[in-house]
């Protein structure tokens, strides 16, 4: 279904691209694949994994190899081959589309035919606010797909000539070893997600207060034109810090929903909390012209600081029925020993 949607939604941003009515359709059809794309994929995975009793560390390894191939190696591929279509083909703005039509045609082939269907486990049931709270730092995502769109007037306030394509294969690259950084920390038992994410979101907060820091503290060029500023060299460094942090959520929140969420309700909770997520952003692009961009980064910097605060009472709550039973296996050696010596 997702295949399915993805696709019509190519093919109307091919056929009717100078039509706005029928262009909003193919969004809307756009949206609810992507929304499918964010849950169904990883829900399928996390069933199938346990149904077939393979060992739970290698999801965390499944996670990482997924960002760091899918969302770094394929992404900087993809890019390249759009901008092959576009500029040394001269195949028109449209192509990258129809590309990526048959991509996902062939990918709904391969999913028809080898693919076998799950439900889950339905006998799961894990407590109701621990479910939530961990749903609830997945809104924290909201602030990286802000980003995507003001990373271009961040770094070229006068028009400056910056190469985006080199930039985006930079973040990408960043992205990539963000997941490396993950495969390692999942792979440590010693190590829990809940405690490492306080600190990861503390830092992206901290890497998109650049923008803001550099506006007041670095003089920048007024001159219209040009290349990139060394203001904007700073924040670059930033967003590449920014974007490896990324790169270590994705794994890290894919293991936390595996823990949390029931795999019955898991699609479902997922999509709830894209709800909220997705006004955050319509609200932020609504409203772009009405504040500063540095007023845009400052938002996303705090929601990100909160994040961190959600994620640190994530940890409080998943480590409180460890206490509990801890508490309880030493009241029952004290009776023990009561008894013993009665």
């Amino acid at each position: 279904m997702c295949y399915l949607l993805h696709h019509i939604y190519t093919e109307l941003h091919h056929q009717a691209f100078s039509q706005y009515k029928v262009l909003m359709i193919g969004r809307v059809l756009g949206g609810i694949a992507t929304s499918l794309l964010f849950s169904a994929f990883e829900s399928w995975l996390v069933a199938e994994h346990f149904k077939r009793g393979f060992d739970q560390q290698w999801l965390s390894l499944t996670f990482s190899k997924a960002i760091f191939l899918g969302n770094g190696l394929v992404a900087i591929l993809s890019g390249l081959f759009g901008n092959l279509l576009v500029d040394s083909l001269n195949l028109g703005p449209v192509s990258p589309f129809d590309a990526a039509a048959i991509f996902l045609a062939i990918g709904m082939a391969v999913i028809l035919s080898s693919w076998t269907e799950n439900y889950g486990d339905p006998s799961e049931n894990k407590d109701l606010l621990t479910q939530f709270k961990g749903a609830a730092v997945a809104i924290a995502s909201g602030s990286m797909y802000t980003f995507v769109f003001l990373w271009t007037p961040a770094l070229s306030p006068n028009d400056e000539e910056i190469p985006h394509g080199f930039i985006f294969a930079t973040f990408m690259l960043a992205s990539m070893l963000g997941s490396s950084i993950a495969a390692r920390l999942l792979a440590r038992n010693s190590l829990r997600v809940e405690s490492y994410m306080q600190i990861v979101f503390v830092i992206s907060s901290a890497s998109l207060l650049l923008p803001i820091l550099t506006n007041f503290l670095v003089v920048t060029p007024t001159v219209k034109g040009g290349g990139i500023s060394f203001a904007g060299c700073l924040q670059l460094l930033g967003f590449c810090t920014f974007e490896a942090c990324v790169g270590i959520f994705w794994p890290s929140i894919m293991k936390m929903r595996s823990q949390y969420i029931p795999e019955e309700a898991r699609s479902t909770i997922m999509n709830f909390f894209r709800i909220p997520l997705n006004i955050f952003v319509c609200i932020v692009l609504y409203n772009v012209n009405a504040f500063p961009i540095t007023v845009m980064f400052g938002m996303c910097s705090i929601f990100l600081f909160m994040a961190s605060v959600l994620q640190r009472r994530l940890a409080a709550i998943a480590e409180k029925p460890k206490t509990q039973e801890w508490t309880m296996l030493k009241e029952k050696d004290a009776d023990d020993e009561e008894l013993d010596a009665a």
